[in-house]
């Protein structure tokens, strides 16, 4: 009996000295998870604090991104819109040039056709002047008051009166006058490029004969010249031209016999052919359509 009890007292206080060791581990272990969960906790606080400001920084940083990048499509826009400006300018900058230079080729053309028209222009009063000379050596010897010769707007006029050519109220030419048309119509058959325009003028005293009234006087006046020119002296009629202005276009006033006698006239217009120059002017017309 003593050895069983002392058996089971030794076995139960061995179990119990266990048993206590065994609560100092566990408390031993319990306070070593429990200081091992602390720990983790914080860290854990911690790195998701960082985590929540590093998102947070992320986030700033995607927006200023975006922000950036919505300035730089921007700018890009700008620059588009710019450089299409700059060559829609640098094309109106060709197109005015080349304006430039054709205003500038069109001048330079009109310049070279004022130029030979100006040449032309001086030839004609050349030419004038040298038939005016002839014409005033040819009719020498009348009476200024009834011939003269004289150049107007590049025209030579040879003004002969009424009292050289016909008598008062009459359309036939008198021998004085035949004998001045004679000579007209030498210098005429020497030059043959020059056009002749010849037109009858009255005064405004009304016409009492066979003739209507001064229209059909003037006219006649102007046909028996023509006659004359053509048949007796062989000028080409197609350079000829004749007209009757009756009483209105007068040299003088119609209020004194002075100015009536000064009116009363036939005016032989002589015009050098200007061939050349309508030549230019259709020309340039047809440069400008």
């Amino acid at each position: 009996m003593d050895v069983h009890k002392t058996f089971w007292h030794i076995f139960l206080t061995q179990w119990s000295i266990k048993l206590k060791c065994m609560k100092k581990f566990l408390s031993l272990l319990a306070i070593i998870f429990l200081l091992a969960s602390c720990v983790p906790n914080r860290v854990l606080r911690q790195s998701q604090m960082e985590t929540a400001a590093l998102r947070a920084d992320s986030i700033e940083l995607a927006n200023q991104i975006a922000r950036l990048q919505t300035n730089v499509a921007d700018l890009n826009n700008k620059v588009t819109t710019l450089t299409n400006q700059n060559s829609q300018l640098g094309q109106q900058t060709t197109n005015q040039q080349n304006q430039l230079t054709q205003t500038q080729q069109d001048l330079q053309k009109q310049q070279q056709r004022l130029q030979q028209l100006q040449s032309i222009l001086e030839q004609q009063k050349a030419q004038s002047e040298e038939l005016k000379n002839k014409m005033s050596e040819a009719l020498t010897g009348y009476n200024s008051k009834d011939l003269s010769v004289y150049q107007k707007n590049g025209k030579v006029y040879v003004s002969l009166s009424e009292n050289l050519l016909f008598p008062s109220g009459s359309a036939v030419v008198n021998p004085k006058g035949v004998e001045a048309l004679s000579k007209l119509a030498a210098v005429l058959n020497l030059n043959t490029d020059v056009a002749v325009n010849i037109e009858g003028h009255t005064d405004t005293v009304p016409i009492r004969t066979r003739f209507k009234d001064n229209w059909d006087l003037s006219t006649a006046r102007a046909n028996a010249i023509v006659r004359i020119l053509v048949d007796n002296y062989k000028v080409d009629p197609v350079r000829v031209e004749a007209s009757g202005h009756s009483f209105y276009d007068p040299v003088d006033t119609n209020s004194t016999p002075e100015g009536r006698a000064k009116n009363r006239r036939t005016e032989i217009i002589l015009s050098p052919k200007l061939d050349e120059m309508y030549k230019l002017l259709e020309g340039n017309q047809l440069g400008k359509g």
